[in-house]
């Protein structure tokens, strides 16, 4: 699916289909008179006889009046007083759901009209085009092609003003890119355990330095993580048939000279807890459980697209948690990379191990700043739910970047503390600590185990297990947090 902008009305465009929007009490905008003067008045006609109102995020199809011609679609927006950004989500909703299911293979919006006081043109390029994509999305890779319905879109033309132009284009293209790198992500989630595995997440990195020159792919195997002391990482993966892998991108576009923001993802391709078994209900979503690094990769993919001006690491640390005779066990006590010790009281809090070796390992690249993102714990989903994933860290700065970064693309956070009282939770008799601190505040439990091996840079911890994919009729990945780290990424590039 491609997206363009154009400056010409929405009569111009040959479309099959074209959208403009309908406020409340039936009353059209500015595009939509124009477009009714060229149908003599039709949806003049239409709106008479009451098919439509203009209520929020209604929509309706008026069919072509000629062969040839092209169909109208009408979003309704509200009433124009309430006209906001809210309003506007959920009529770019409707609407994505709408023409993505038409025969069409083009269709026209008239992205002026449904343009909110409270935004700016930029907002709703990128509001509109991740409505589509996501109305678009389809993973059939082993499904019969008759048993998928075939979207039949294929370009999208976005009507602007003149004065609009320039930066509804930019906006176009970062939201192209965002749009690339969530599906790349999604399709990673989506895809059955026994294909994606730790080599497998290597050779999708291999996949990228191969297709973006300014990207270089390390991948370090079972030899060389056991010569290097990651021995958090190898404790995880050694009940495994698939051993683990610890990989790093490259991106380079700025100076040699300058630090480089790091992404390190979780990477659990398959998570039955190990020793600490899961229950046997839903375990087939544990293949999510690598989302984190899926999500590196989908950023890293957005970032080489638009050639950001920046340099960027993304570091996936990749385990399969199987519960064979060789695995750890809950009393174990190993030493981590750093040096400390960590007696494993719950096989199945193994994300925070291979992260935590990450973190010591990625003090190589001098960072700027260090970002995590893992499904880490299911107490970020009762404390949160499936709306927002929570951001923790150790430099405010930080933090709040990534805030207003979940705000501006709605793909949103919510800081949970860091004081030092929790770390308390994690004393161990035996070792330097324990890597669970029992069940209050498991969400913050977990990023505090976290922080004793980022404390030589910058720092933030997104928990993303409420947010990285859907269970139940709409089971599949989301993509997110791409758009919040893109954006991050984007609004550091202009600093």
């Amino acid at each position: 699916m491609r997206f363009s902008v154009t400056t010409s009305p929405i009569d111009k465009p040959k479309a099959g289909l074209r959208a403009v929007g309908l406020f409340q009490k039936r009353k059209l905008g500015l595009h939509g008179e124009r477009l009714d003067q060229t149908l003599e008045r039709r949806l003049a006609g239409v709106l008479k006889a009451g098919e439509i109102d203009g209520d929020a995020a209604t929509t309706l199809l008026i069919p072509a009046p000629a062969k040839g011609a092209a169909g109208t679609v009408l979003v309704g927006l509200g009433p124009k007083k309430d006209f906001t950004a809210k309003s506007v989500r959920k009529a770019c909703t409707a609407l994505a759901k709408l023409v993505v299911d038409r025969p069409a293979d083009t269709v026209a919006i008239a992205v002026d009209d449904l343009l909110p006081p409270d935004e700016n043109i930029g907002w709703l390029i990128h509001t509109l085009v991740g409505a589509i994509g996501d109305a678009g999305y389809r993973y059939a890779e082993y499904k019969g092609k008759e048993k998928v319905k075939p979207v039949r879109l294929k370009n999208v033309v976005l009507c602007v003003t003149e004065e609009q132009a320039t930066e509804a284009e930019r906006a176009c293209a970062e939201a192209e890119a965002i749009l690339a790198g969530a599906s790349h992500t999604r399709d990673l989630g989506n895809a059955p355990p026994n294909v994606i595995y730790p080599e497998a997440l290597a050779e999708a990195a291999r996949e990228l330095s191969r297709k973006y020159k300014k990207l270089k792919t390390t991948v370090l195997d079972e030899k060389d993580l056991k010569k290097l002391g990651a021995n958090a990482i190898l404790a995880v993966g050694q009940g495994s048939e698939r051993p683990p892998r610890l990989i790093a991108m490259e991106y380079s576009g700025a100076g040699k000279d300058e630090a480089p923001v790091v992404l390190v993802g979780k990477g659990i391709t398959f998570d039955t807890g190990g020793i600490s078994l899961k229950p046997g209900e839903a375990m087939d979503e544990m293949k999510y459980d690598m989302c984190g690094a899926a999500t590196v990769l989908g950023v890293i993919t957005a970032v080489c697209e638009l050639k950001l001006p920046l340099n960027v690491v993304g570091v996936i640390t990749s385990a399969e948690n199987m519960p064979d005779g060789r695995a750890c066990r809950p009393g174990d006590i190993i030493t981590t990379l750093s040096g400390q010790t960590v007696e494993i009281l719950n096989t199945d809090a193994e994300g925070r191990l291979v992260l935590c070796d990450a973190l010591t390992w990625v003090e190589k690249f001098k960072p700027k700043a260090v970002i995590d993102i893992a499904t880490l714990t299911g107490a970020c989903i009762v404390a949160l739910g499936h709306q927002t994933s929570a951001v923790l860290g150790n430099n405010e700065e930080l933090v709040n970047a990534l805030k207003q970064a979940g705000t501006a693309t709605y793909d949103r956070t919510w800081e949970l503390p860091l004081w030092e009282e929790y770390q308390e939770q994690l004393k161990s008799n035996f070792a330097d600590m324990a890597n669970i601190g029992g069940r209050p505040a498991g969400t913050i439990t977990a990023a505090c185990f976290l922080s004793r091996f980022a404390e030589k840079y910058p720092w933030a911890h997104l928990d993303i297990a409420g947010v990285a994919w859907k269970s139940g009729k709409e089971k599949g990945a989301t993509g997110r947090p791409v758009p919040l780290l893109v954006r991050y990424l984007l609004d550091q590039a202009t600093h």
